[in-house]
């Protein structure tokens, strides 16, 4: 079973860096298919909007048809399509697969949540929690490295698709060995909530892809964004509202009335808008400010990615330990991340990897103090029978939130940009005209300072916010009931 748990964990890690690469090769993958940023766009919106798709129902289908059949399946489409996906060249094909493996992706992370709650027993469950953790604490941060590998030492693009294939081909070899076979729960298909499923897998769908092309579409200005927006949100409601109703759902909705599930899973989607500010927006801010390629960015990800793997376990073993309150350690990890955000609002144009550094070490710190003692918090409350349907909630909601943060920061980098280049534009006249050296300066150079500045202070206005946001959830996660730590089975005296 360990080496089982250890193939799903792979597969998870699989599915998270499969959703980061392509999108940070996305330049040399449109050049490639000769697509133009706009419909290269999409390829990363399809894959986001299948994720968030299959999270609801990835449990059922899983205890329909086993665990061990269900996971091989959807890993095993999973490298299939990564295979193929570089020899495609046309756009309606490359979606079309792009689309169907974030599908099946989406499928693999709740399926460890829901191993760790359902197989594990209390006394290393934690431990679980903070493997599946590092789903969004490691995989995310190291796919840097990776995407550097792949261009500079590779200086090929179709590895942004085909690094998963080693890994993947581990997991699916670990799962087939290490997951008991189980009899199919066929007689489960006749109780299932089938116009649930047909209102919530196109309405989920529609509603990532709104929030994913918003930014770019000027929102409701877009006649296409209005239209998913519109269709997203009805068919998500009336899927919600089917759920709550339906004898036998495929998420029940009614366990979030319990104060650590409901309050506390609130706390987790803004939580994952913060983690944002982690690596991906200094990457941006450097990559825009020096042109910085992948391989000099990459360090940024691993100063948070590879402490992980220490850093969850030790975040486990503290929550185990009876002085220790879960709640004041995720308020702690908060406060961290709150504290990284303060300094990184400080950045300017000279700013370089090095300016990063404290920054980076408490996020690798706050980040595992958070996600670990939510969930901590959160699974604590919960039977282990009923861990597939928490599983399917909190990685909707995780799929959700990754989509928002995205959302909110483009949008916030607009506005703001837009902003402060309106303010430095009304003042460039008397600049120019108390300049030491009043020779003709080129527009476009004026131009080009203007946005770069406008740029970074709109980054830095997104850090301040991410701050004080942080700071907000600190009461509320004080309002969570207190869970004691596990009790521990008691040491067996060494036979003589």
């Amino acid at each position: 079973m360990a080496a089982g748990l250890l193939g799903i964990l792979l597969a998870a890690m699989v599915a998270g860096i499969n959703n980061r690469l392509p999108g940070l090769v996305a330049a040399d993958i449109r050049g490639a298919l000769g697509l133009g940023q706009d419909e290269g766009s999409w390829l990363s919106s399809v894959y986001a909007a299948g994720e968030l798709a299959a999270m609801p129902f990835a449990t059922w289908f899983a205890i329909t048809f086993s665990l061990r059949r269900f996971h091989l399946w959807m890993l095993s489409g999973v490298l299939v399509l990564a295979a193929v996906m570089p020899l495609l060249h046309t756009l309606p094909l490359v979606l079309m697969a792009r689309g169907l493996q974030g599908l099946m992706a989406g499928t693999l992370i709740p399926l460890l949540m829901m191993s760790a709650l359902r197989f594990l027993p209390p006394h290393i469950r934690l431990h679980g929690l903070a493997l599946y953790a590092m789903t969004a604490t490691f995989a995310p941060n190291v796919a840097l490295w990776l995407a550097a590998w792949g261009l500079d030492a590779q200086q090929d693009w179709r590895w942004a698709y085909w690094l998963i294939l080693g890994p993947g081909l581990v997991a699916g070899a670990l799962v087939g060995w290490g997951i008991p076979k189980m009899p199919l729960a066929l007689p489960r298909i006749r109780q299932a909530n089938w116009l649930g499923m047909a209102l919530g897998l196109p309405g989920l769908f529609l509603l990532a892809l709104a929030l994913d092309q918003g930014v770019r579409l000027d929102w409701l200005h877009a006649p296409q964004i209005r239209a998913l927006l519109c269709l997203g949100l009805t068919l998500s409601g009336l899927f919600l509202v089917s759920e709550w109703r339906h004898a036998a759902p495929f998420m029940r909705l009614q366990m979030l009335s319990r104060r650590n599930l409901g309050l506390g899973f609130s706390i987790f989607f803004f939580l994952l808008i913060t983690l944002s500010t982690g690596v991906a927006l200094p990457a941006n801010t450097l990559a825009h400010l020096h042109d910085f390629r992948m391989s000099e960015l990459a360090p940024l990800g691993l100063a948070i990615g590879l402490p992980q793997l220490l850093l969850g376990p030790a975040v486990a073993l503290l929550l185990y330990q009876r002085w220790v309150d879960a709640r004041h350690l995720f308020a702690l990890g908060l406060i961290l991340i709150a504290g990284a955000c303060w300094l990184a609002s400080h950045l300017d144009a000279q700013w370089m990897s090095a300016q990063f550094g404290w920054i980076q070490v408490l996020q690798a710190l706050g980040q595992p103090l958070a996600v670990v003692s939510l969930l901590f918090l959160g699974t604590s409350v919960v039977q282990p029978m009923e861990g597939p349907s928490v599983a399917g909630i909190i990685n909707t909601l995780r799929a959700l939130g990754t989509v928002c943060s995205g959302a909110l920061v483009g949008e916030l980098m607009h506005l703001r940009g837009n902003f402060h280049a309106q303010a430095l534009a009304d003042q460039a006249g008397s600049w120019a005209a108390r300049a030491v050296s009043p020779g003709p300066r080129p527009e476009t150079s004026l131009a080009g300072v203007l946005a770069e500045q406008a740029g970074v202070l709109a980054t830095a206005d997104i850090y301040r916010i991410f701050a004080v946001l942080a700071l907000v959830l600190v009461p509320l996660v004080l309002c969570l009931q207190h869970i004691p730590a596990p009790t521990l089975p008691p040491r067996k005296p060494p036979q003589a």
